[in-house]
C-alpha cells in the first residue's frame, strides 16, 4: 500500500493510499478506524476524493465512530471485561 496524502482535519486522522487500482481513505479517531475503497478508474483523480470529505458525510462519520464506541463498550460489560 503507497501513502498518497494526509488529509487535514481537526478532530480526525485522514490518510489517502493507493493499492491495487484503488485509493483507500482511513479516517482515524483514537482507537476506532473507518476505511473506504474507491476505484481508481471511478475518480479523475485523487484531489477529488478532498470534495468528497464534506461536512455531512464527515459529521455521519463522527456519529459512527460514536455507534463503534458503544458497541464496543456494550460487548465488554455484557462479556465482563470491562
Amino acid at each position: 500500500m503507497r501513502f498518497v496524502q494526509d488529509i487535514p482535519h481537526p478532530h480526525f486522522r485522514i490518510g489517502l493510499y493507493a493499492w491495487n487500482s484503488k485509493y483507500i481513505v482511513k479516517i482515524e479517531a483514537g482507537l476506532y478506524e473507518q476505511t473506504y475503497k474507491i476505484n481508481e478508474l471511478d475518480l479523475t483523480d485523487s484531489s477529488a476524493l478532498s470534495s468528497m470529505l464534506d461536512e455531512p458525510f464527515l459529521n455521519r462519520v463522527a456519529l459512527r465512530f460514536q455507534e463503534m464506541n458503544a458497541d464496543w463498550m456494550a460487548s465488554g460489560e455484557r462479556n465482563d471485561v470491562f
